[in-house]
């Protein structure tokens, strides 16, 4: 059994991202991405982030596209909490929503160091 699970999301054009997650992790980003759909109507700054929306989850991956490549997690999440510290507000819902995003992010960098470590 693979260690890893999919988030497949779209994107505000249409286009398709694949996340590559942890398997133990993958149901936190999509439930952190319903999060931040549903909060980030909150936000009165002019730079809210465009989000792609979580649309599925998966064990396996086989992309029948070779220029298609999975983005991994833990990048993905540094993106994530780039864009959202960018945004110039300081009210509740962002500093909540940067909580958790920040908090998976600090899941995710511990689960790939004890990877490596497995690895080595």
């Amino acid at each position: 059994m693979s260690n890893k699970a999919y988030i497949l999301m779209q994107r505000p054009d249409g286009s398709l991202l694949w996340v590559e997650m942890p398997a133990t992790h993958a149901y936190q980003l999509s439930a952190l991405n319903l999060r931040l759909h549903k909060e980030i109507a909150k936000l009165t700054a002019d730079n809210i982030p465009e989000l792609p929306k979580a649309v599925a989850e998966c064990n396996g991956l086989e992309l029948l596209n070779e220029n298609e490549v999975p983005v991994g997690g833990l990048a993905y999440i540094n993106e994530l909490e780039r864009a959202f510290a960018a945004i110039r507000e300081s009210s509740y819902p962002l500093i909540s929503l940067l909580t958790e995003i920040r908090a998976l992010q600090a899941q995710l960098e511990q689960w790939y160091e004890e990877e490596e470590e497995v690895m080595s």
